[in-house]
């Protein structure tokens, strides 16, 4: 047996998917790489997604940190990527230095990711100039997704808004709903295709059929929170089933 890594997550109350796909990949790593990892959670209340909502929801992510903290975890995950977004461009920079201080002050310093700033990375990493994005939210709030995103240096070809406000409803959605809101979009230009832009939609199961169907690369919230975490701990990135980004290429 190799080693065991506590993964630490800041969740939204209403979050359930972040809590099962992100587990599920790395127990999949873990059958090829022996490593093994354990999953820590606190929770900030959000029921709907909505940017007032969503601003409250994060003034509680410094309690999680030092909660999470307390249990001496090796990474700590913020689990909401609108939440970052919403707060005007760059901040998952400000929220994941200040996030951090919080485990130093408590003296169990950790690492500090953000689902918002892992797929602004991983869009790099990729070396993506163009993407199409499927996002859960309400059209303004998805706005804003695509222009913090344009704010990072990409061109967004073409995105779709699903319109959902109920977070519980968002980690209802059918992944097999996604092949066909794809095909439905502009994608010919575009280098990656975000297939979804929240770690609370689930996504997972459809990523290779949209890849073999569209001949692009797929990327969703959560891998590239998966690959963050696995940089983070100074391991390998190659998880089965996680898309190309976990394919081992990068």
């Amino acid at each position: 047996m190799g080693k065991t890594y506590r993964i630490g997550q800041i969740v939204p109350s209403s979050n359930t998917t972040m809590e099962t796909e992100i587990p599920a990949m790395l127990a999949a790593r873990s059958m090829v790489s022996g490593e093994r990892f354990t999953f820590h959670s606190s929770r900030m209340r959000m029921k709907t997604v909505q940017k007032d909502e969503l601003a409250a929801m994060d003034a509680e992510s410094d309690r999680c940190a030092i909660e999470l903290s307390d249990a001496r975890v090796d990474v700590l995950g913020y689990a909401c990527l609108v939440a970052i977004m919403a707060m005007g461009k760059g901040y998952h920079r400000v929220a994941e230095q200040r996030l951090k201080g919080r485990t130093v002050e408590n003296g169990a310093p950790s690492p500090v990711i953000t689902s918002a700033g892992a797929l602004i990375d991983a869009l790099h990493q990729m070396k993506a100039k163009r993407i199409a994005l499927v996002a859960p939210y309400m059209k303004p709030l998805t706005e804003l997704v695509v222009e913090y995103i344009r704010a990072e240096g990409f061109e967004v070809v073409d995105w779709r808004a699903l319109e959902i406000p109920d977070n519980i409803e968002v980690g209802r959605h059918d992944p097999q709903r996604l092949p066909e809101i794809v095909a439905g979009m502009n994608t010919a230009e575009a280098d990656v295709i975000v297939l979804s832009a929240c770690v609370q939609m689930p996504s997972l199961p459809a990523v290779p059929r949209v890849e073999a169907m569209t001949g692009k690369p797929v990327l969703t919230a959560a891998i590239a929170t998966t690959y963050a975490l696995l940089k983070s701990l100074d391991l390998g990135t190659e998880v089965p089933g996680g898309g190309a980004l976990l394919s081992g290429a990068y």
